[in-house]
This record gives structure tokens, sequence and C-alpha cells, in this order.
């Protein structure tokens, strides 16, 4: 356990000084494979560019931030169509917590249809 953080000079943390994490155990997910819990902690791994999470871990602990966070909102929406929040994430303690937030979103239906982006037209005059 890391009571201070090693901080260079510019003030960013040093990550080459932080202890190494311990590897997640095979039991970490206990849902099948391409079940909610799986997703979930896929899309983790992939915005947060960790090789593994554990149901315990903290988004921002593990180097979340906030445009990461909003992609990870966004993934979800997307790769689930569940209506998330960012504040869904955020809330959220760990990786277990937001999995259930996620859970209720999918119990709650699908997500409202969202209006296409496009280009804008050039003004006439």
């Amino acid at each position: 356990f890391m009571y201070t953080l090693p901080l260079p000079p510019n003030c960013t943390v040093h990550q080459g000084a932080l202890p190494a994490r311990a590897a997640a155990p095979a039991a970490a997910y206990p849902a099948a494979a391409g079940g909610v819990d799986e997703q979930v902690a896929e899309v983790w791994r992939t915005v947060l560019g960790v090789p593994d999470v554990e149901q315990s871990d903290d988004f921002l602990s593990l180097g979340g931030h906030s445009l990461a966070a909003l992609r990870v909102v966004h993934l979800l929406r997307r790769r689930l169509n569940v209506e998330l929040q960012l504040r869904d994430l955020l809330d959220a303690a760990d990786l277990a917590g937001f999995t259930a937030a996620v859970r209720r979103a999918a119990a709650a239906g699908p997500a409202a249809a969202r209006p296409t982006l496009t280009a804008r037209r050039e003004a006439v005059r």
C-alpha cells in the first residue's frame, strides 16, 4: 500500500515508480463470455489501456478521466443499446457498481433513438 505518490518536479505521477498491479484471478469475471459483466469490463480495459480489471477496481484509480468516461458511456450505449448517463459511471464506486447501473439501464428498455449528426448546409443569401 502506498501512502504517497512519486511526483517529479512537473507534478505528474511517475508511472515507472508505481508498484506493479497483481494479475486478476481467473474468476474475476463470473458472467459468461459476452455477458454484460464481460462487455463492461472489456470496454474499461480498452478505454483505459489496461490488460485486466477486477470488479473492485475504481475507474479513476485506473487512470480514468472525464474524456475516457465519456468514451466508456458512449461505447456501452452503442454496444448494448442502453440509456446511460455519465453520472452512472462517476457515481459508481467500482466496476461492480457501474455494471449494476448498466444492468438497471438495460432492464429499463432500449435507448431512445438519437438524431443523426449531419453537415450544415451553406446558408442561402
